[in-house]
This record gives structure tokens, sequence and C-alpha cells, in this order.
């Protein structure tokens, strides 16, 4: 392998995907992707500009086709290796037409693997092509190939074995994070927890009916100087969270947010939010901005070599700078409404509530700092009355659980001003609404709902949180956004509540102070009444009845009798 560093220039057209790659990658410290590009104009449009440089500054292109005609896609690859023969070319794509990709290779494009490659995996690959080596994951293609020929039925039955196992890792993979997903119901636990057991066995079966072939060590990517193909069948990265740098920790807690982004993001909680207005697709767009502008945050902390203290000063305008920037590229920079027959300019509106959003929503973020001084300077989290150390899995998912909150919260903010000022706006309502909120009474009505929410928040919701010691925070889950509750010591908040909070949690204490006694209390006279009635008023009436019933049978024998 060479000691080179890789530099990637990424053609895709799929924003989401451009930033799940990037953030993915951000674990391995001589990777970095370089520029970006939409499609095959400005791929060239970039390539151009980067080699009329005395020193290039990429030396990889990874590329997706698929949203181009096979002709064009042919064209263009044959562009890039002629224009650019000494530049290895990755196409990393959901392609599946086997006869197409095989003329996509003829063309001299270094290496295919499909989309869902392993990280792992597929930058093993791309360091391979880097040193001369190439990489076709087409096995139809690679059987026709002179060293493939000979196979023999036992490594047949290896790959089938290893294909199959990647198959099993990977959905238990999916099924373990599930699990582990708050607001979870006890059948989806059972159903879940079943469909795991069914994994484990299927994998156990596989591996005794299929085992690895004698001396078969895996396929590694070619060495320098050898430019035979490879097979490499994906498989689940192994955890190595205790080797990662600052960074690949950062990109391991990001990029498993960013899959849970491709879950519903139904608010399952019985607390209305902003962004439930929105379409998902929007509510999703809206989400991954807001990564993409706290991950270039972190990236200026450090590139500034911030200390602890000096990050403690300022995150609350780092946060607003997130806030700001959100805005503008959510909204776009020059997007204009027409309002009574003028346009206006969208975000300059919006960005006037900085203050109100700062104060109701940004201020709020629990843990935020913490968060910031765990991803930059990896100290110790201490959730839950426990700390836990930087690199082990319980702060990595507690600060996951952070920063989904801070992801939610933050696009609670930038919503907050659209709906104060551009609600009713039909160019606004088209662009951006979910179809079942567009009237004009939904709106009022969810805009009612929000006030109601904070109302609630604040004279209830928020002072029985201090007294419980504990804050309210919003995750995702599999089946939507739900909301769980974490420890922490908010003494100095209880003491400076007043007003109507402060009578809250004064009744909250009155009483935690008289339930043990009115419920014994309830409980005495609840036995009293019980001997009463089952005693008294029950032996009384069935000594009634009874006579009755005597009086009655001797009635009837003396009728009898005459």
């Amino acid at each position: 392998m060479s000691d080179r560093p890789l530099k990637v220039l990424l053609m895709e057209q799929d924003a989401i995907f451009r930033l799940g790659f990037k953030v993915a990658l951000e674990r391995f410290s001589d990777i970095q992707v370089v520029s970006e590009a939409e499609n095959q104009t400005r791929t060239l449009e970039i390539l151009a500009e980067l080699f009329q440089q005395d020193s290039p500054a990429i030396n990889l292109i990874v590329l997706e086709l698929g949203f181009l005609t096979q002709s064009a896609g042919l064209q263009f690859c044959r562009q890039l290796t002629e224009q650019y023969p000494q530049l290895p070319v990755l196409l990393l794509s959901s392609l599946q037409d086997q006869k197409f990709l095989e003329n996509i290779k003829n063309t001299g494009i270094a290496g295919y693997c499909p989309k869902g490659t392993p990280v792992s995996n597929l930058v093993t690959i791309m360091r391979s092509l880097l040193v001369g080596g190439s990489y076709w994951f087409i096995p139809q293609i690679e059987s026709s190939l002179p060293a493939k020929k000979n196979l023999g039925i036992s490594q047949f039955l290896t790959n089938l074995g290893l294909s199959g196992d990647s198959q099993i890792n990977e959905n238990l993979q999916r099924v373990s994070t599930q699990l582990q997903q708050p607001g979870l119901s006890l059948l989806e636990k059972a159903i879940l927890a079943g469909q795991r057991r069914e994994l484990l066995t299927s994998r156990w079966l596989v591996n005794h009916l299929f085992p690895p072939s004698p001396g078969d060590t895996g396929n590694t990517p070619s060495s320098p100087g050898n430019s035979s193909e490879i097979t490499l069948p994906p498989h689940p990265p192994i955890d190595n969270s205790a080797l990662l740098s600052p960074r690949g920790l950062q990109a391991q807690i990001f990029t498993s947010c960013i899959h849970k982004l491709q879950f519903s993001l139904e608010n399952l909680s019985d607390i209305a939010l902003e962004i439930d207005i929105l379409r998902e697709d929007k509510k999703r767009e809206l989400l991954y901005i807001i990564i993409q502008k706290f991950t270039d945050s972190l990236d200026a902390l450090r590139d500034a070599n911030m200390t602890s203290a000096e990050v403690s000063t300022m995150h609350i305008k780092v946060l607003t700078d997130i806030w700001q920037s959100t805005i503008t590229e959510f909204f776009g920079k020059f997007a204009q409404i027409k309002i009574n027959q003028q346009n206006i300019a969208i975000t300059p509106i919006l960005l006037q509530s900085q203050s109100t959003v700062q104060e109701s929503i940004l201020l709020r973020i629990p843990f935020l700092l913490e968060l910031y001084n765990y991803l930059l300077f990896q100290e110790a989290l201490r959730i839950d009355n426990a700390i836990y150390p930087p690199y082990s899995l319980e702060a990595q998912e507690y600060a996951e659980i952070i920063l989904e909150n801070f992801l939610i919260q933050t696009a609670n903010s930038v919503i907050q001003p659209l709906l104060n000022y551009l609600a009713d706006v039909e160019e606004i309502k088209y662009n951006f609404y979910d179809r079942r909120l567009i009237s004009t009474r939904e709106i009022e009505k969810f805009r009612n709902n929000l006030s109601w929410k904070y109302r609630i928040r604040d004279y209830i919701d928020e002072p029985r949180s201090i007294f419980e010691s504990r804050y309210d925070i919003f995750v995702f889950s599999f089946r939507g956004i739900a909301k769980t509750a974490i420890y922490a010591p908010r003494n100095q908040e209880l003491l400076s509540l007043s007003g109507i909070p402060l009578i809250v949690t004064l009744g909250l204490e009155f009483g935690d102070a008289i339930a043990p006694r009115l419920k014994s209390l309830l409980s005495l006279l609840g036995n009293g009444v019980v001997f009463l009635l089952t005693q008294v008023v029950g032996r009384g009436l069935g000594l009634i009845v009874r006579g009755i019933l005597q009086g009655m049978g001797n009635v009837s024998f003396l009728d009898r009798k005459k």
C-alpha cells in the first residue's frame, strides 16, 4: 500500500449521499474529499481547474453514473481515461447491468463496487487503486477471466458461504440497531429479538455448511505491482472504536446518526414540533444541512486550535452561526416570495428572529457544551450521574443521543420564524409543507398547538423537569422521532425559579409530602367503608332477607295445610 494520502473528487448527483460519504471517510486521517460535483460537466470543470496547477490536488475520482444514459456514461468514462490516464477512477454505483459494466471496464476505468459496500472495505479498495491495482465486483465478468477459470467446487462453496454470511451480518447489524432504539413497544421488542435469534442461527448454519477452504485467508486488494483483479464480498466492518482518531470518533457517531435519518421522521412524542409541518423529504433535507454545518463548525474550531475554555465562551456564537447558515442554505440565499405584488427576500425576514429563537430554543438545548468538548477534546461524558470514558460504547451512545436532540431542536429553531412571519404564504406551503397542513385552518391550529406547547413547557413541564433533575431529549428511532429523558443535576435552576414555575414545584413537593399519608388515610377509610358495607350493612340486609324468605316459607306451609 502507498503512504500517499488519498485526495478524492466525488461525482454524485445525490447531495445526501455526498454528505454521508464525506462523513464516513472522516475517520481516516489519510483520506480527504477535496471536491464534489453533481454532474459530469461540473466534474470536467473541476478537473480542468485542478490540473492547471503544478501539483494537482486530487489523485482519485469516485463517481456514480446511474443518473446518465448508457451512451453518455460510456462517453464520459472514455473522456476521463483519455484526458487523465494517470488518474485512477472508481465507479461506486447502484448499476447492475452486467453488459454495461463490462463496457465501462473496457474504457480503462480502474474499478467498480456497489453502493452499500462497508466503508472499511471501500477504503482498502481506494488505496489499492492509488498504487495501480484494480477491483471489479462483477462475478459474471470475473468468472470469464483466465485466473478464475479453474476455480473448484470448494472455492465456489466458499464464495457462496461468504456471500451468505455477508448478507446475514448486514441484517443482524440492522436488527441490533433497531433493538437499541427508544420508544419500542413490548411486541416490537419481541419480534426484533426473534429476528435476531433467527439470524444468529442462520449464520451458525452457513458457517458450518460452507466453511472456508483450507489456506483461505480471504481476498485482499492487489499489492503494489500486482494489477490482478480482486473479489471481496462486502461484510460489516469490525468495531475498532478504541483505535479511532478524534475525527474518526466523530465520523462514527455522525455516520450512525445519518443512517437513522433514513428511517421515518414522524413525531411519535406527545409534544408538537415545528418541523412537523414539513414534508418528510424537506424535514430530512433540513436535518442533513444542519449535520453538515455542525461538522464544518467542528472542523473550524479544530483548525483554530481552540482550547476547551475558549470553546465554552463562544459555543453559543457557533450555534447561532449554524442557525443562520442553515436558514440561508435551506431557504435559499436569494429566494424571494411575492406578497401584495411585491417580491420579498425570505432569508432577511427569518434572520430577524435571532434573539427570540435563542431564548426560546437554542439556549435551552442541553449538554451542547459537553458534546463539543467530547468531540473536540475527547473529554469524558458525565451523563445520568455516571462518567463514561470518551471511547467507551456508552459515551458514544450518549453523544449520539445528544447530537440527535441538537439536530431536532435546531431544525425547530429554523422553522419557528417561518411560522411566525410567513406561515400562510401559498408559495411556502407548496414548497415545504405537508399536504395535510396546507389549509389556513390547519396552519392556525398547528400554530396554536405550538403556542400552548411553549406555555405548558415554561409553566409546567420545565419546572417539573428541574425538580426531577432531568432533561427531556428527542431522539431518532426507526419508527420516528421519540422522546426520552436523561438525568442531570439542576439545583441552580431550581433555586432561581419564581412565579408560576415555583408554585408548580412547590405543588409537586407538597404532593410528594402528603402522598404517603393520604394513601394511608384513604386505605384506612377504604377498609372502614368495606367493613361497614360487608359486616354491618351487608349482614343486616342478609338477616332481613333471610327473615322474609322464612316468613314466606311458613305462609306457604300453612296455606298447604288448609
